[in-house]
């Protein structure tokens, strides 16, 4: 049983939609708002949301996917296209999708708790789920389904067989809260840290504040620390409160470091003192298990069994970490988080990867559903079915114990040991493996054996802020304009295929690579987007033609020796891009050799000029301004001139990521973005202060030595001890690109929060850190660059650009993508 179920006529009732309806009997059990992340396809009631993209634009690829349901604006006037599709025609999709979640919510009469707050929403959910579900049958948000419409499909999935619901709010402007109040429709409130995050939607921090407690204004119990209150009086029938070393109902006394590397608090509660040996130490964590142990104290729960259940909690992984495997596979590993709605989440990141055609699932049984066990699998296997997964293997009794539901390739065993001891006789070669298991069937062992064995220095890739800085580039551009990428260079250094990846799945126009290799390389990694190459090797056109790759010209040698590989290959109307010169004086036509150009290709019909373009020098620096407007009313006339002549438009593109910031006059029919992906932007706008950082190099402490005061340190004994104290050695030096520059002091790394010195040459292969009074062990985790000790940061100390660290970082340094 799903846990909703209406007729497309009573969804029309429920919000107000007129309608062509030639199937209204059609049961609706899932909502879908995007065309790419589809299950279920004959029960989806599809929304065409208007945001950066018009959702009507997906219906043709919806509809084709087998979906048949549609609510979309009342001006839609295509649906005579669809003749067997029903079509609720609305104002506004959206609010459509909130009136119908809002009549699910209505029908549940059991308690729903509430978070928000600035930081610490899902943690704090996720660990309500974990000590909640010992009593209680519990359904939460999937992972940080938080907006606007994240909040309506987890509202949606509440149905009678739950005793309890946990639903995550987050909001960025004023106002956007009555919304999700009015669909969520709380009994119980808690406000988690109140921090940062967001503070440019609001005239203010209390403004902030003000508008995440219209969330709970009609709660029965509100559970909040006073800290973050700022002397606004709690909302709520009831409150409780919690606090570290200050009057609250729950109070921190004390806080120690224990033996088993945790944290033991000390708290006062009723006037009674309890401790509480927690497995974490960051301050972040410790905030957010107060706040927990607060909530089951306010709902009565027995104070000693809720200290035994925090003293059982658990790390909550948020993220999907994509890494490369054994036998030329990727591997995909999303353990310790499993229902329903994660793994659906997990199976659509397993369908970007478009490098490998065959598709392996592993999962574990899934726990503590509330959902009778055959319904349970057989509601798995239709989502395999409908997700295109190839093969299934099984680890668990109940999923084995089910596996004639699944029409597959299949295998299945009891628990994880058998899996691992028969392992090397599966035949895992060439594919993309998904690892979805529940905690207590350490599916980390298995991830062990699948991964590459690897350097230990990381480069992290965050693919979510990735995908998070590309939409906030796209929502500078004007109506129409599109985008190319630039994935040249490897990337910036963060890998090819796993960045082309997602921004294919994203929709981006056009992709750039430098040399046609790489673009050789995408192609087979399934990489279907038009790749405009921007340095073609002449010796290498035959191999980009096979590959429908796209070459930028900036000579008429190059033109001419391109027609002649076309007239070999027998092609005629080959996209090209024609590069013009307006000031950077490095490759480009220059204004006085249009004509010649245009009297080669005006009658030639063995290429098709695809686009036009130029580099600005310097759309950063605003002392330059008027240079860079001179290149632009350069690029304007000559473009001009080149589509009057050719008698056909052309796609105009001269913006890079700093112009994309600064000079919207500069966007014409696209824009490059580059670095401004990861997180980097020149311009120094005050709006680029929402971009999240996308790389994060890690490495680790081999070795720890005590010195004294004049011992020497490293080759030539360039790094003396000023006084006694310890060195570290971690595992990174040049030949990972961490520049020999940064040796003796220059360069510095993050251990536990503290900013460290290095000592001495860096080496070929580690270098040395000046750890002296600061607590630091054996395999601790180091930081070379993150959000807080930057990419720019390091490249200041070089002297150099961004560009040059990303770039310089080895291939030997292993890369893993993840996906929040």
């Amino acid at each position: 049983m799903y846990h909703s179920e209406y007729s497309v006529h009573q969804i029309q009732h429920i919000i107000q939609a007129e309608g062509i309806i030639p199937l209204p009997n059609t049961l609706i059990r899932t909502l879908a708002f995007d065309s790419r992340k589809l299950s279920d396809e004959h029960h989806t009631l599809f929304f065409a949301l208007n945001g950066r993209r018009n959702g009507e634009a997906y219906i043709k690829e919806a509809y084709n996917k087998g979906l048949r349901n549609f609510v979309v604006r009342h001006n839609f006037k295509d649906s005579s296209s669809f003749p067997d599709a029903n079509f609720l025609l609305v104002e506004n999709p959206l609010e459509a999708l909130q009136m119908l979640a809002t009549a699910q919510r209505r029908l549940f009469d059991r308690p729903v708790i509430a978070i928000t707050g600035s930081n610490g929403k899902t943690i704090v959910k996720e660990w309500l789920y974990q000590l909640l579900g010992h009593y209680k049958r519990v359904i939460r948000s999937p992972k940080s389904y938080n907006s606007q419409i994240g909040v309506p499909i987890s509202v949606w999935n509440i149905g009678e067989d739950h005793d309890l619901a946990i639903i995550e709010a987050g909001i960025s402007l004023k106002d956007e809260m009555d919304a999700l109040a009015g669909i969520i429709q709380p009994t119980i409130g808690v406000l988690t840290n109140i921090g940062e995050a967001h503070n440019e939607g609001f005239a203010s921090k209390e403004a902030k504040l003000k508008e995440k407690l219209k969330l709970f204004a009609d709660v029965d119990l509100f559970v909040y620390s006073p800290k973050y209150m700022e002397g606004i009086h709690p909302p709520g029938r009831r409150q409780f409160s919690w606090a570290f070393k200050q009057t609250a109902d729950l109070c921190i006394i004390r806080q120690d470091d224990n033996q088993n590397n945790g944290t033991t608090l000390t708290a006062l509660f009723k006037e009674r003192e309890m401790t509480c040996n927690l497995p974490f130490k960051d301050a972040a964590s410790i905030e957010n298990v107060v706040c927990c142990w607060a909530v089951l104290l306010a709902l009565d729960y027995d104070p000693h069994i809720v200290v035994q259940w925090l003293e059982k909690l658990h790390t909550v992984n948020m993220r999907m970490e994509l890494k490369k495997g054994i036998h030329n596979c990727s591997v995909i590993d999303d353990s310790y988080s499993l229902d329903l709605s994660s793994l659906g989440i997990a199976l659509d990141f397993l369908n970007q990867q478009k490098q490998h055609s065959k598709k392996t699932l592993i999962l574990s049984d899934i726990p503590e559903t509330g959902i009778p066990p055959r319904i349970l699998y057989q509601q798995v296997a239709d989502l395999l079915r409908s997700k295109q997964v190839d093969r299934l293997i099984g680890v668990g009794d109940d999923i084995s114990a089910f596996s004639s539901l699944f029409q597959l390739e299949k295998q299945f065993f009891t628990d994880t040991q058998s899996l691992l001891s028969a392992i090397s006789d599966i035949a895992l070669n060439d594919e993309a493996i998904l690892l979805k298991g529940a905690r207590k069937f350490k599916f980390e062992h298995i991830s062990k054996i699948l991964t590459q064995k690897v350097h230990e220095t990381i480069l992290e890739i965050n693919l979510s802020a990735l995908e998070a800085n590309l939409n906030h580039y796209k929502a500078k551009l004007k109506p129409g304009v599109k985008l190319m990428a630039m994935v040249k260079a490897f990337s910036y250094g963060s890998g090819s295929y796993e960045i082309a990846n997602i921004l294919q799945f994203n929709r981006v126009d056009y992709l750039a690579v430098a040399y046609a290799d790489e673009g050789v390389s995408l192609r087979q990694a399934g990489i279907t987007l038009p790749i405009m190459v921007m340095n073609p090797d002449v010796d290498g056109f035959e191999t980009m033609i096979e590959n429908d790759l796209e070459p930028e010209i900036y000579s008429l040698r190059v033109m001419n020796s391109f027609f002649n590989a076309l007239s070999s290959a027998n092609r005629t109307n080959y996209p090209v891009h024609i590069k013009l010169d307006t000031g950077m004086h490095r490759l480009g036509f220059a204004p006085e050799e249009i004509e010649a150009l245009l009297a080669l290709i005006s009658e030639d019909n063995r290429v098709t000029v695809r686009s036009a373009f130029s580099h600005l020098t310097s759309s950063e620096d605003d002392s330059s301004d008027h240079f860079t407007r001179q290149q632009i009313d350069l690029f304007s006339a000559m473009t001009s001139k080149l589509e009057s002549t050719l008698g056909y438009s052309i796609i105009k593109h001269i913006a890079n990521t700093s112009a994309i910031s600064r000079l919207p006059e500069a966007q014409f029919d696209m824009v490059r973005l580059g670095i401004g992906l990861y997180g980097i932007d020149s311009s120094h706008s005050l709006d680029n202060s929402a971009l999240e950082t996308v790389a994060r190099l890690v490495t680790c402490v081999s070795q720890i030595k005590e010195l004294r005061k004049g011992d020497t340190v490293g080759y030539n004994r360039r790094g003396v001890m000023m006084h006694d104290g310890k060195v570290a050695t971690v595992k990174i030096g040049y030949a990972d690109g961490y520049n020999r520059k940064l040796g003796n002091g220059i360069g510095h790394m993050l251990i536990n929060g503290h900013l460290v010195p290095t000592i001495g040459s860096i080496c070929m292969d580690m270098c040395m850190l000046d750890v002296t009074d600061i607590p630091v062990e054996e395999g601790d985790e180091v930081i070379v660059f993150d959000s807080r000790h930057t990419v720019s940061h390091i490249a200041r100390q070089l002297e150099t650009i961004p560009y040059e660290i990303l770039t310089g970082i080895s291939q030997r340094v292993k890369r893993v993508y993840y996906y929040e």
